[in-house]
């Protein structure tokens, strides 16, 4: 199997596998759908994460407000009775004002905080240094792990203004934030190894030949941005290793300057006709009056 490493940038996303069979297209396909899906599901734990402190989300209309300012507005949210989490609500006031304090107990709290730790290693950037390639599949097994959570904490549901229940259903609208620059909709993902575009409607083995034990480092771009920067001759941790050992043979360097002392040269053993003045018979003279 073809092991490729997906890179967008020069942050590491994941490790696929394929096959050199394989059209480009389909590549492509898969490995946008992958990156996708993990951008859900880190959306959604991040939301889950607020759940578990805040309780559900407020309506729209009500976000941002003061208690004083819903009084006065006479504005009341018909979801929090309908929405309570299972053994009871705690209060834990969100500061924001984007949740209504009605959070879950300790014991659901910690079942959410669970699962999301669990979803976000399955799918973690950390795989790749584990050598674990990440599939569709499991993208999937974390969205309906987060998915199940949320049913037993709340078994009456969520809000449909939610942003947790609008990821699960699809109707997610990230116009406007920070997400949706990191969206890479699939017509729009290119691949590039070894600084060539892998074009659709061939097949990986146009580019890399039969061997199917190869090791790929491919690069996600949008349409229109060109190619991406070359990977670097050295990984961080050679670079890293090279400076210090250019580190160590400076001070090793530095220290044979230091001692650089020529005293030894006065000594017997170094002098050359120190042999021939013993035949000569004229080792140990001593010179002046007895």
């Amino acid at each position: 199997m073809v092991q490729m490493h997906v890179k967008r940038g020069d942050d590491s996303q994941f490790l696929l596998s394929t096959t050199v069979d394989a059209p480009v297209e389909t590549i492509i396909q898969q490995i946008a759908a992958i990156y996708s899906g993990r951008l859900k599901v880190d959306r959604i734990c991040s939301e889950m994460q607020e759940l578990a402190e805040h309780g559900i989300l407020l309506p729209p209309n009500m976000q941002g407000l003061t208690e004083e300012q819903l009084v006065d507005l006479k504005l009341k949210d018909e979801w929090e009775d309908k929405c309570v989490p299972s053994g009871g609500p705690v209060l834990r006031k969100d500061e924001y004002g984007r949740r209504n304090g009605h959070a879950p107990n300790d014991k659901m709290k910690e079942v959410l905080m669970k699962t999301v730790e669990e979803a976000r290693a399955m799918i973690s950037k950390k795989q790749v240094q584990a050598n674990i390639c990440v599939t569709k599949e499991m993208v999937k097994e974390a969205l309906d792990m987060l998915r199940g959570a949320v049913m037993i904490v709340y078994p009456m549901g969520l809000p449909p203004h939610d942003p947790i229940r609008m990821e699960f259903e699809g109707r997610e609208d990230l116009s406007g934030t920070q997400a949706s620059l990191q969206l890479m909709p699939e017509d729009e993902c290119q691949l590039w190894w070894a600084s060539k575009e892998l074009q659709r409607g061939k097949k990986l083995q146009d580019y890399v030949g039969k061997n199917e034990k190869t090791k790929l480092v491919v690069k996600m771009q949008k349409k229109g941005q060109g190619a991406p920067a070359r990977e670097p001759l050295l990984t961080e941790e050679q670079h890293k290793q090279m400076m210090l050992y250019y580190h160590r043979r400076q001070e090793d360097l530095k220290k044979l300057e230091e001692d650089d002392d020529d005293s030894h040269l006065d000594s017997q053993y170094s002098d050359r006709q120190s042999l021939r003045k013993q035949f000569l018979g004229l080792t140990n003279i001593k010179w002046g009056p007895r």
